[in-house]
């Protein structure tokens, strides 16, 4: 079968791809965790480096209270007159009327600028795209009924002003919940991508086209160009995709995808992946050819000390940025993660990128309460709860806490957790997707495993919505000290009490 590695492994959804000479460009969703708007670059397709976030201050975006699944949705990336352009949904806003947002930079490393809105246009997934006169247009999912399910409108994106009034493009060919539109100019035709059929089993992604953009559009008699629903394969929730022509005058469509694991309905454990198809015209339409590419896996293990001033990319808050509840401990011995400072969770946290890895976090309670944690939600989360005397593991399912076992400890303590994958024992695959190990490493690096979790209740099958695993460390109350973290990537043996010392990657 067809190597289905993800390009970008872990919990990057909706993708939307451009190029800029020989170098592609990958952004996106964050959901309710900033910075926001993660960026990846490549010049093969398959090998990807993270150049950064494009929403990586208060001015950008405001900070929140961390909603699951609330915020940032499904950005559009493109390149247009020298300048990369980002449309994107913050759904935190949508009570206020707020519509889509937009903004600019010179360089897809930063720094963006800070977003124009575009008024009248709330609802989701939008789109961006030039004519031939240069004028944009914002295509999008809108919540307005007269507009539903895909809407367009022509804008000036240096101040978001609408040139015309909104007008319905497509319906669809009918599945659940047309969004996530993706509007192109090819060879005298307007293409209209679009998602069918909800983000989860029956995820789709299909095509029509017309002359002009007053239409009609017609579907592809082939519709949908891309889906898995109904067969076996070890990606699924295929859809959402995005076009882009390469150097060589081929195309290709980066996609999301899920990876489920254990027995039915499967359960995926890092969220909704990102993946890259080819893509042939056949009497002038797409159609995909999955087995062109293949991913370059990549070891995503760090170790962070926190010895620089300025925290690395990767690394996140639940609703608000790392730096407004984080700060140097001033003496190069790590970074003070304080509860308390903002609207959201104070939880410094990166993505599980990886179906098997191991973090180990040098945790100082002294002066208050630290949680190493593991989670897709407030109400799904594995987590080595410190004191300062004791550890304790404690899983939370839904409205079910509980404590699995506790022991003593001083102030300083090395929490780990390790996601490894069950042995088979059935033909029918194992209950569980994987398994978490709740631990703590003795100064000689031996293992004292408080629990070990079925990781189902880790996976949006249970606690539903569109994110994926998240693991940091969290002050759950005054102010605690992360000296050092550790993520290694695949397995690891119960009892290896070595330590990671790999560079930072991502």
């Amino acid at each position: 079968m067809t190597d289905v590695r993800p390009i970008i492994p872990g919990f990057y959804p909706d993708p939307s791809i451009c190029r800029v000479g020989d170098v592609y460009y990958v952004v996106n969703s964050s959901f309710e965790y900033l910075p926001g708007l993660p960026i990846h670059a490549s010049t093969d397709l398959v090998t990807w480096r993270f150049v950064g976030n494009a929403l990586t201050r208060p001015s950008q975006i405001p900070e929140h209270r961390g909603n699951p699944s609330g915020s940032v949705y499904a950005p559009t990336i493109r390149h247009h007159d020298g300048r990369f352009w980002i449309v994107w949904t913050d759904t935190n806003q949508h009570g206020a009327g707020v519509g889509q947002l937009l903004v600019h930079a010179e360089d897809a490393a930063g720094p963006w600028s800070d977003p124009v809105e575009i008024p009248g246009t709330v609802g989701i997934d939008p789109d961006l795209s030039w004519d031939e006169d240069g004028v944009c247009h914002l295509t999008w999912a809108p919540h307005a009924e007269h507009l539903h399910p895909l809407g367009t409108v022509p804008i000036d994106p240096e101040t978001g002003t609408l040139l015309a009034e909104p007008r319905l493009l497509w319906r669809g060919t009918g599945g659940a919940h047309p969004e996530g539109p993706h509007l192109y100019r090819i060879d005298g035709w307007w293409y209209l991508l679009a998602a069918e059929g909800g983000t989860e089993r029956g995820h789709s992604v299909t095509i029509a086209r017309a002359r002009t953009l007053d239409g009609p559009f017609e579907p592809a008699p082939t519709n949908p160009i891309l889906t898995h629903r109904g067969i076996q394969h070890p990606v699924q929730n295929a859809g959402h995709g995005d076009l882009v022509q390469l150097v060589n005058g081929s195309w290709a469509m980066v996609h999301l995808g899920v990876r489920p694991r254990g027995a039915t309905p499967g359960f995926h454990l890092n969220g909704r992946e990102t993946f890259l198809v080819g893509v042939d015209w056949v009497d002038g339409w797409p159609v995909v050819d999955e087995g062109r590419f293949t991913a370059t896996p990549v070891d995503a293990s760090f170790h962070d000390d926190f010895t620089d001033a300025a925290l690395a990319g990767r690394w996140l808050g639940v609703g608000m940025f790392p730096e407004t509840f984080t700060e140097p401990t001033g003496d190069g011995g790590g970074v003070v993660v304080r509860a308390g400072r903002g609207p959201g969770i104070p939880l410094l946290c990166v993505r599980a990128v990886d179906e098997e890895w191991t973090v180990d976090a040098r945790v100082d309670a002294a002066g208050g309460v630290a949680a190493l944690e593991v989670r897709i939600d407030e109400a799904h989360s594995y987590a080595l709860v410190h004191d300062g005397r004791t550890v304790s593991a404690v899983l939370t399912i839904g409205p079910a806490v509980s404590t699995l076992a506790t022991v003593e400890s001083g102030p300083e303590a090395v929490l780990r957790l390790r996601a490894r994958l069950p042995e088979p024992t059935s033909r029918w695959g194992e209950p569980q997707p994987d398994i978490v190990d709740l631990v703590v490493v003795s100064a000689e690096g031996a293992e004292t495993v408080l629990g070990s979790a079925d990781g189902r209740y880790l996976s949006t099958e249970v606690a539903g919505l569109f994110t994926g695993r998240v693991v940091g460390v969290r002050a759950v109350s005054g102010d605690v000290v992360l000296r050092s973290f550790s993520y290694t990537a695949g397995p690891r043996d119960a009892g290896d009490g070595r330590a990671a010392d790999h560079g930072a990657a991502g």
